[in-house]
């Protein structure tokens, strides 16, 4: 067994493949992240009656994408073959930016939102960092409110290129 962050993987085969099915499910909000990407994908089992049990933390208690997430969940695992599928939330340890993936930071700042600055749990967060525009790499941005389209982002626009992005907030 070996860890990844706070994720722990089997090196047991089908433990991989429960894994990867569900690391296909992606983010309803932002859907060029999977939950595996966004680090909500705690943990795939099989319990001894064959139940695949998937152990997801959201971003934070309230969020709304919770529910559209275990039914995708439930419905990725049907197309597998799995009948039996429980989806379970825990809410600690929360959920920080810090369990996000360097491959979900760039595919963050591909789709035009500005991925997370600083760190959550694992340090502190620079108060005043300056947030890159994902779309002309400049510094020169400023925060137009404190929350964009979503609660863990913020809107903030480009002094430079003045298109407005939103802002992947650090979460800890």
């Amino acid at each position: 067994m070996s860890t990844r962050g706070d994720i722990m993987i089997t090196s047991a085969p089908r433990s991989a493949v429960l894994h990867d099915i569900a690391s296909r499910v992606a983010d309803p909000e932002i859907p060029v992240l999977s939950i595996a990407d966004l680090g909500i994908l705690r943990k795939v089992t099989e319990d001894e009656h064959g139940t695949v049990v998937v152990t997801i933390t959201p971003t934070y208690s309230g969020c709304p994408a919770l529910d559209a997430i275990s039914q995708d969940l439930v419905t990725e695992f049907s197309r597998e073959g799995y009948e039996q599928v429980r989806v379970e939330t825990v809410l600690s340890p929360a959920w920080t930016t810090d369990w996000m993936t360097e491959e979900g930071r760039a595919k963050l700042e591909e789709y035009g939102i500005a991925p997370p600055t600083g760190t959550g749990h694992r340090g502190p967060v620079t108060v005043g960092m300056s947030v890159k525009c994902p779309l002309c790499h400049s510094l020169r941005t400023r925060e137009l409110a404190r929350f964009g389209s979503t609660s863990c982002k913020a809107l903030y626009a480009c002094r430079d290129c003045l298109e407005p992005f939103d802002y992947f907030k650090v979460l800890a």
